[in-house]
């Protein structure tokens, strides 16, 4: 099945101190590296957040206007990257059917795209797929919507005035998505240090954690890990990043 992507990895991180979650570690991957491995086989990738200097090449890089306006403009955002970037190359083939929308902040979501591209295969994208987690939570930050669909919300929020500051659920209230029953643990995300230490993520390398006021950041029982860059991805909740 064909899909794009938009990654959000923007958010403010409150809860961690302003660390931002893109940077934070699991398994020697950072969970903006981990994000990009779960959406791997994506025909383009958008990721909206603060540049990272560290994206693969090939990977878009944008922000939400104004910056930290929330996840719908975040979506919007990363949906207009993907299209500039079509425009720009007359060889790229038209937006793909599927476009995987996907927070930064889920070490394990690998396993929760896996199942909504398999629950995909072979079936019209119509307004597409959202996960459920084994406890009957719905996870609209991994979703595999229709990507005409997912664009007609957006201008329609637009046209509102209703995407800065709105949630993922309320810019999809229209949509009848289906709902994909997903592995146990793989929607669990990160928003704060108790969640980080539940999940086995570390806080991001010596001198990259900073807090909202620009100062290193050090919370007690988080180890800082080292920056690896999984060869694979070279290859190519509510509050993202």
């Amino acid at each position: 099945m064909e899909f794009d992507a938009v990654i959000l990895s923007g958010g403010r991180s409150a809860r961690l101190g302003g660390v931002p979650k893109s940077g934070l570690m699991h398994d020697g991957a950072t969970l903006l590296e981990r994000a990009l491995q779960a959406a791997r086989g994506a025909a383009a990738v958008a990721v909206v957040g603060p540049d990272s200097g560290t994206l693969p090449e090939g990977v878009l890089n944008c922000r939400e206007d104004p910056p930290f306006a929330g996840p719908a403009a975040a979506v919007a955002a990363g949906l207009s990257a993907l299209e500039q970037h079509r425009r720009r190359d007359p060889r790229h083939p038209g937006a793909a059917p599927f476009t995987l929308v996907l927070g930064v902040d889920m070490p394990r979501a690998g396993a929760a795209v896996q199942a909504l591209r398999e629950a995909a295969a072979g079936a019209p994208p119509g307004d597409g797929l959202m996960a459920v987690s084994a406890d009957g939570r719905r996870q609209p930050l991994v979703g595999l919507y229709g990507t005409a669909a997912l664009q007609h919300c957006v201008d329609e929020a637009r046209q509102r005035g209703a995407l800065e500051n709105a949630s993922v659920f309320a810019l999809l209230a229209t949509l009848k998505v289906r709902e994909v029953s997903v592995p146990r643990g793989s929607t669990d995300d990160v928003d704060t240090w108790d969640d980080a230490s539940a999940l086995g993520v570390s806080g991001p390398p010596e001198g990259q954690g900073r807090d909202s006021l620009g100062r290193g950041r050090h919370h007690p029982g988080i180890r800082s890990g080292a920056p690896q860059l999984n060869s694979t991805l070279e290859a190519n909740g509510e509050e993202p990043g």
